[in-house]
């Protein structure tokens, strides 16, 4: 665990910012590096630039995936000078960019497609580089019916070996993020033993699969030594999900990193909204620290 704490630390610099814990609480050490931040999906998709980081500024949300293709419109296209501007706008605030959100992905069964989704990766790979950030991530995707499905997950694990060997050049970190076809834990598992590489990481995504099988424990299990410096969350008061367990989980591991808010709802107040998902979500966790003191 300690060399992996070393990775983060040199992967994220200064980025983790300060928790929200019980005053007067006797808490473990574990869970003391988990932090709050926002997936720029929904409640972020339509904030430019500055409004982004004062609206998370405000809510004392102060670490940010930006994904793709939305109003903040940092993108590959930047010149080298728009970068440096994009890199100011954070380090003069105190939200940290955590890296870059992609659709990237490596599951088709046309060689020509997947190449061309590693060139693309590498570009944003270089672009959250010169922008602040600390990793990239990417999706697996799916499952082509006419491949085999060990071919599958093998292919996609040494896609991203790959990139994972030309993200280390730029103090970069891959977040497979567990996603649509491929989101059953075992098969996640299968693709990081292919990738091998100590920079390509799992970001959980809390999906009804996490639920499956012998339950959220379990499929946690399947992962937990290749948990990256990302998670991601829907809504911690929405029904269906078992927050209070995965907080208890990410404290149990030790969890080092950043949990995400990747929001469905439309609240009329998206700051007051944002700002009440952090305190929810770290009060679980404070929760979940006192019990295993």
């Amino acid at each position: 665990m300690n060399s992996r704490r070393h990775f983060l630390t040199s992967a994220l610099g200064t980025a983790f910012a300060a928790p929200l814990f019980a005053q007067n609480t006797k808490l473990s050490y574990k869970g003391e590096n988990i932090h709050f931040g926002l997936v720029t999906y929904m409640w972020g998709a339509d904030w430019d630039l500055p409004t982004l980081i004062k609206n998370c500024e405000t809510a004392e949300v102060l670490g940010v995936e930006l994904r793709i293709e939305h109003a903040h419109k940092v993108e590959p296209a930047l010149t080298a000078a728009q970068r440096k501007e994009v890199q100011k706008r954070f380090e003069d605030s105190p939200v940290d960019v955590l890296g870059m959100g992609t659709n990237c992905e490596f599951h088709s069964a046309k060689p020509e497609e997947v190449k061309k989704q590693i060139e693309l990766a590498k570009e944003y790979i270089k672009l959250s580089h010169d922008i602040g950030g600390s990793g990239v991530k990417v999706k697996p995707n799916n499952l082509p019916k006419e491949v085999p499905v060990e071919k599958t997950l093998e292919q996609i694990g040494k896609s991203l070996a790959e990139i994972g060997d030309y993200a280390l050049g730029f103090g970069q970190e891959i977040r497979l993020e567990v996603h649509g076809g491929v989101s059953d834990l075992g098969h996640i598992k299968t693709v990081m033993e292919a990738a091998a590489r100590d920079n390509v990481r799992v970001c959980w995504n809390s999906n009804p699969e996490d639920l499956k099988g012998d339950g959220i424990a379990a499929n946690f299990a399947k992962v937990k030594d290749y948990l990256g410096a990302t998670t991601h969350i829907r809504e911690v008061n929405e029904p269906g999900y078992p927050y209070p367990e995965l907080a208890s989980l990410l404290v149990d591991a030790d969890y080092a990193g950043w949990v995400l808010l990747e929001a469905r709802t439309k609240p009329g107040d998206r700051v007051a909204a944002l700002a009440e998902q952090r305190k929810l979500f770290m009060e679980l966790v404070t929760q979940a620290r006192s019990a295993a003191a």
